[in-house]
């Protein structure tokens, strides 16, 4: 990545969806050529690189980040959302929230600075949408079944003090007090992490609160199956 930049001259920075995978929001890709954005048509095109040309770039817009110019994380997604729309764009703005390298306070501010360009409605209608961070991809896709299924909106990784421990369910419905882990074999493979979640699960329903834990199988292969089994569990309606 710095490479790229170097290679594109003074005041090139990272961009896009590079920039993305710089701040942690997006996975890493290494077969994607690297994105970055220049202000003016002076710099030339490089092979391997794909060169961004735009009038100008605030400074508030782009930092450095690991020894990497790069554009902010709320310009960053206003950059993407030119060319991702609808969920894929939504899961990203929620990556994004979840790192805390950006919130809608700041995607708000950059949208209204920049005014109307290329993927700023996009961007409008995904922050109006309300999209909660989440941690992980499962996460997000746990959550839009959730809501698909016409589900309440539940509180999204809201700490709660359980017997005297913070605890940070994925999901909860405090009135109902029925919580939904994303079951991400990421975190939660291994003897150790297996025996840590037990030991959690074990603390929640102690006091009161009852788990649900969803599976990647469950939400992709049987989502209508899964929905009935957290209704029957008590997961209010939407009003």
């Amino acid at each position: 990545m710095l490479a790229a930049v170097k290679a594109c001259g003074p005041g090139a920075i990272l961009s896009h969806m590079s920039a993305a995978m710089l701040w942690g929001f997006a996975d890493m890709d290494e077969e994607r050529a690297p994105e970055v954005t220049v202000v003016g048509d002076g710099a030339r095109s490089h092979p391997g690189i794909r060169v961004h040309r735009t009038a100008r770039i605030d400074g508030c817009d782009w930092r450095v980040w690991q020894a990497i110019p790069a554009t902010t994380p709320a310009r960053t997604m206003l950059d993407i959302s030119a060319t991702v729309d609808g969920k894929p764009l939504r899961s990203l703005v929620r990556r994004a929230q979840g790192t805390g390298s950006v919130g809608l306070r700041q995607l708000c501010e950059v949208v209204e600075r920049l005014g109307p360009r290329k993927g700023s409605r996009r961007l409008a209608l995904a922050i109006v949408g309300g999209p909660a961070p989440t941690r992980s991809v499962l996460e997000d896709i746990v959550l839009d079944l959730l809501l698909d299924a016409g589900f309440e909106r539940p509180d999204i990784n809201k700490p709660i003090v359980v017997g005297g421990r913070r605890v940070i369910p994925d999901f909860r419905w405090p009135d109902q007090h029925l919580i939904i882990e994303a079951d991400s074999a990421a975190w939660h493979d291994g003897k150790a992490a297996t025996e840590a979640d037990a030991e959690r699960q074990a603390l929640l329903e102690a006091h009161g609160e009852r788990v649900i834990r969803v599976t990647w199988r469950q939400a992709l292969l049987t989502p209508e199956q899964t929905r009935r089994r957290i209704q029957a569990a008590g997961a209010p309606p939407a009003r």
